[in-house]
């Protein structure tokens, strides 16, 4: 990835790959892989033209396999010990942006490939010579990071509130709202819509149309379970807005039961939570549901 990024650094690199004995595909010639940490700093190197550092003597930088010192640790248990310190969480949906210093997503990144091409192997998958999956690990780590579970370590979008000066109490829907999760126990698509329902009141602070959409994406890019998903984004509007009322109704297709299992291409799943004056009043309710039946079609 660095050769292709970087041609002209091209003796640099070689320079390191003869000094740690690495062939072409990545790995030592023992047959052990290259030390994911030291690939992080390697990569990052040549990303801000710093060759003195992959030049440097064995005698001032440690041997790939070595992990004394911070610098030798792998980046994902420097994470997880910031949020054990902190007395976080690291579940599946949880996100962990606010313990991901900089440059470490990149360095996480290619640490994910380097397992990634130890779960290749180990499924019998030739990545040397199969030219359609030579660089699989690396595309499906970054796949992970930065798309499909970006929702862990990205941090929130950006949401600009604004007062309700109009007094606005009227019912509003907003949806439907593209959904692209995966469910944490296969890491399987989750695909479906989203509508959302806001009694304001006075005190309400009102957000853009496409930022629901934002918040949407943010939440859903993780691995969940679908209940667990929408209460977190009812949590979320809640805080914002602080409205009289909130609904939120989510309807997906489940792949863990469409791709494998079960193999049933027809079933989904639809669950909702109704907040304050839409769970208090029977006929907001309806009105909001009734509205929902006409437009999910």
């Amino acid at each position: 990835l660095a050769r292709e990024l970087h041609p002209g650094r091209k003796n640099s690199l070689d320079a390191l790959c003869e000094r740690y004995a690495i062939d072409n595909s990545g790995r030592m010639l023992h047959g052990a892989l290259l030390d994911a940490e030291l690939l992080a700093e390697v990569y990052l190197a040549m990303t801000r033209g710093q060759e003195s550092l992959i030049m440097a003597t064995p005698s001032t930088t440690s041997s790939p396999g070595s992990r004394d010192g911070n610098s030798r640790t792998p980046v994902g248990d420097r994470i997880r010990e910031r949020i054990r310190k902190a007395r976080g969480r690291f579940r599946a949906n949880d996100n962990i942006a606010a313990y991901i210093e900089e440059d470490e997503l990149e360095q996480l990144q290619l640490e994910v490939a380097a397992r990634l091409e130890d779960v290749l192997q180990a499924l019998v998958i030739d990545t040397a010579s199969d030219h359609n999956t030579r660089d699989t690990a690396r595309r499906v780590a970054k796949m992970y990071l930065k798309e499909v579970f970006a929702g862990r370590y990205g941090a929130q979008p950006p949401v600009t509130e604004f007062p309700n000066v109009g007094q606005l109490n009227e019912l509003m829907i907003v949806g439907p709202a593209k959904v692209r999760s995966a469910c944490s126990h296969h890491f399987c698509p989750i695909i479906g819509r989203v509508w959302v329902g806001v009694m304001p009141n006075e005190h309400s602070a009102l957000i853009g149309l496409s930022k629901y959409a934002r918040l949407v994406e943010w939440v859903m890019a993780r691995p969940q379970i679908q209940e667990e998903a929408i209460t977190e984004l009812a949590n979320l509007l809640q805080d914002k807005m602080q409205p009289d009322g909130l609904a939120v109704v989510m309807e997906a297709d489940h792949y863990c039961m469409k791709w494998r299992g079960v193999k049933d291409s027809d079933a989904k799943m639809t669950n909702s939570i109704m907040r304050g004056s839409f769970l208090k009043n029977p006929d907001l309710r309806r009105e909001f549901l009734a509205l929902l039946s006409g437009r999910s079609k």
